[in-house]
């Protein structure tokens, strides 16, 4: 079994896929999506990774067909099923789109390993006077349905966000943040 890593994605630790290849990539998110292609999330996973990939590929003349066909894929998964993912954002490995709809990701997001984002959410800038300032998530985050994640924050790993809040601040490690605006929740203590 894997050790659980302490360190949270930053700017300066950003998401490396570029030990596997495309296709190592797209088994290995068909496989977190539970080997169903036909779903969304894994449809517009595999778009971004290929839309990765296509940026590779030299001369610009040769890309430009690739290119073509990444905006038309882009395109499709954004307006049929309403996942926008643009290619720019850093992508970890085995990151599950879990639902359709409403799903907003900034292209300057990073989003680390095994994270989980349901339907609904937006992973945003919070100014329009700083527009490429986006969120961070770490490894093993869940973000709950209808959460908006706004602005440079960073989400440290394993940390849980519920249904419906506005992160508007950074979050540590293994912490669940509810509400609007998000507040850390204590867990609740056993009693023996």
């Amino acid at each position: 079994m894997e050790a659980k890593s302490t360190t949270t994605v930053t700017p300066e630790q950003p998401v490396d896929n570029n030990s596997q290849s495309l296709w190592e990539q797209i088994k290995e998110d068909w496989i977190a999506h539970k080997k169903d292609w036909t779903k969304p999330g894994f449809q517009a996973v595999a778009v971004q990774r290929f839309g990765v990939w296509r940026m590779k590929i030299e001369p610009k003349l040769l890309r430009a067909p690739f290119s073509i066909f990444y905006r038309f894929l882009y395109r499709y998964i954004r307006n049929i099923y309403g996942i926008d993912l643009p290619y720019t954002v850093q992508l970890g490995r085995r990151v599950i789109i879990e639902h359709q709809s409403c799903i907003i990701i900034h292209g300057d997001t990073v989003i680390g390993d095994d994270c989980i984002i349901r339907q609904g959410v937006t992973l945003g800038n919070r100014y329009l006077d700083t527009p490429f300032d986006a969120p961070k998530l770490g490894k093993r985050v869940n973000v709950g349905a209808g959460a908006k994640i706004l602005g440079n924050v960073t989400l440290g790993d394993d940390v849980n966000i519920g249904a419906n809040a506005v992160v508007l601040s950074d979050i540590e490690r293994g912490q669940t943040a509810v509400g609007i605006p998000a507040k850390i929740i204590k867990p609740k203590s056993t009693v023996n």
